[in-house]
């Protein structure tokens, strides 16, 4: 296998560990997991010219939003794998270690309070949300949970790839 496969297989891997962390939360937590269709929505109302809302839950709905938004969050995952992978290296998925990972996953929590939330209507790092330290602390620790994804498919893509 080639580095673009072993960076699919982390980035997939990674999202897949940050979307189990989003389903776990709700019953420790009574956190609901994130409405990756909001995603698409957002996105979908980019290709009309609009790139910012007040409140997107508000936002008239768009066809195939889910998937759109879902899609999105896969490939965003992956191209984050291949950030760490291009930082750090091959060399780090033969040897890979949690610090990068972990640095790269929190490093990425930078995408959602200064582009994603502002543009969906909650403003930088979520302030205008209804709790801003909460959805702020959510949003690291969901993005640690990635680091997270990122080291361990990270370790199952060299072992795989680089066999």
């Amino acid at each position: 296998m080639d580095l673009f496969q072993c960076t699919l297989i982390t980035g997939v891997g990674a999202t897949a560990v940050m979307d189990a962390w989003g389903v776990a939360r709700r019953p420790l937590l009574s956190i609901p997991a994130p409405d990756y269709g909001l995603v698409g929505r957002w996105l979908g109302h980019m290709a009309h010219g609009r790139f910012r809302h007040d409140a997107i839950g508000a936002a008239a709905p768009v066809p195939g939003e889910a998937l759109l938004g879902w899609t999105a969050h896969y490939l965003i995952g992956i191209a984050f794998a291949a950030a760490l992978i291009g930082l750090w290296g091959v060399d780090w998925l033969r040897q890979p270690t949690l610090g990068p990972a972990l640095a790269v996953g929190i490093a990425t929590a930078a995408a959602p309070f200064l582009v994603m939330q502002p543009g969906m209507g909650a403003g930088i790092a979520a302030r205008r949300s209804r709790r801003p330290a909460a959805a702020r602390l959510q949003t690291l620790v969901t993005h640690a949970v990635c680091g997270l994804g990122l080291y361990l498919a990270g370790a199952l893509a060299g072992r795989v790839c680089l066999a």
